[in-house]
């Protein structure tokens, strides 16, 4: 039997999914604040007398109290500070944006404890902002996703060169480039996007809402096919929940208004 104390820590973090462990217990992995993703034993969380197991369900904001295993830590103390679940499953395209931030934070820390407050942060906004359903979906989720690369250092380029860097801005985007290219930089196969397009993905990476709300359903949709293949080149295969976004919910405000005073 060891004798070696065990070491105790505490964090908050966000539940990013769960799986199951013997017949009682669960895996849940968490992205911490300070920590960065742990990845616990919560024990006897499926029993139906647990004492913290509704809260360690993945879109919720928990206070934990952790001891360093070997190989898994293990969960021993487990506080809610803000459930997003309930407001988030409510809603579809909501559930369905919040199941793909949850597995792009996921993938995009592959490194466990490794401090990632930017990430954390990110991860919160976007919940907070799907929860409280203040803007489309689909949006709140391209916004996260261009962000999230731009921490894990894959910012796209939207104006100067990916290559070279000259000033744009540049008619031609390489997802293997990078973003937009210019001329003499462009690689065989290049698309060439609707140039109201890129503007959308630099208000929605600048946070500039009132213009990316503004866009039009074609230029959304362009640009959440852009996003989608930038990230899914860097993580070299696919996210499973990223085809199963429902993104019905983006319409650009003018038709809103219009669909208002009719």
């Amino acid at each position: 039997m060891s004798t070696t104390p065990k070491s105790l820590y505490r964090d908050e973090g966000i539940v990013l999914r769960t799986q199951k462990l013997g017949e009682a217990d669960r895996i849940v992995t968490v992205l911490t604040r300070r920590t960065g993703k742990v990845r616990a034993v919560a024990k006897g969380v499926r029993r139906t007398k647990s004492k913290f197991g509704a809260r360690l369900e993945p879109f919720s904001h928990v206070d934990l109290q952790l001891y360093t295993g070997r190989t898994l830590d293990i969960v021993s103390q487990a506080e809610s500070i803000r459930s997003y679940g309930p407001a988030i499953v409510g809603d579809y395209p909501a559930y369905t944006a919040g199941t793909a931030v949850l597995e792009t934070a996921d993938r995009l820390t592959a490194e466990e404890k490794e401090p990632s407050l930017r990430m954390f942060l990110l991860v919160v906004g976007a919940l907070r902002t799907l929860s409280e359903r203040t803007r489309p979906a689909g949006l709140v989720l391209d916004a996260f996703l261009l962000r999230a690369m731009s921490v894990a250092g894959w910012e796209p380029a939207l104006g100067d060169c990916a290559r070279c860097g000259v000033e744009g801005p540049h008619r031609h985007f390489s997802v293997p480039a990078g973003g937009s290219v210019c001329r003499e930089c462009r690689p065989t196969g290049s698309a060439m996007p609707n140039p109201v397009t890129i503007e959308h993905l630099e208000a929605l990476l600048s946070g500039d809402w009132e213009t990316a709300e503004a866009s039009e359903r074609a230029q959304c949709r362009e640009g959440s096919g852009l996003v989608a293949a930038l990230l899914q080149w860097h993580l070299e295969r696919g996210l499973r929940s990223l085809p199963l976004v429902d993104r019905s919910d983006v319409a650009p405000r003018r038709e809103v208004d219009l669909l208002r005073e009719a």
